[in-house]
């Protein structure tokens, strides 16, 4: 059974960075496409990014491009959210998930239906 776990989120100040992992257990994450999604206090969950089982695709949501940037490393089982230049709006839980069925060249970032695990979430909040 797949167990994600998040980590790396904090409290940092508007301009600063982070970086969140998201480390994988009992399964190997080389077929899945992972998904890192957010909520913020009183939205809904949105998708923030992914990253391909192969690491060639990639997809980030407007508010974040250019400014954070996925990465897999499958000999540690762990996909990374590199986070720089964050602003207050960045504040939310974020979240890790897998999928495993997703084309191996292929993610998707902008829902969260193909995903069938899911971590239990790092709090990330950008202070003014």
């Amino acid at each position: 059974q797949l167990a994600l776990v998040e980590s790396g989120g904090g409290l940092v100040q508007v301009g600063g960075s982070l970086r969140l992992s998201c480390a994988a257990s009992g399964v190997s994450l080389d077929y899945y496409a992972i998904g890192w999604f957010r909520q913020a206090p009183g939205k809904e969950r949105e998708g923030v990014s992914c990253i391909s089982s192969s690491g060639g695709r990639t997809y980030y949501t407007d508010s974040v491009k250019g400014r954070f940037t996925i990465s897999r490393d499958n000999a540690k089982n762990t996909v990374y959210l590199q986070m720089n230049s964050l602003k207050p709006e960045d504040t939310g839980v974020y979240y890790c998930a897998a999928d495993r069925w997703s084309n191996y060249h292929d993610c998707k970032g902008h829902v969260e239906s193909p995903y069938d695990y899911w971590g239990q979430g790092t709090q990330v909040t950008v202070s003014e």
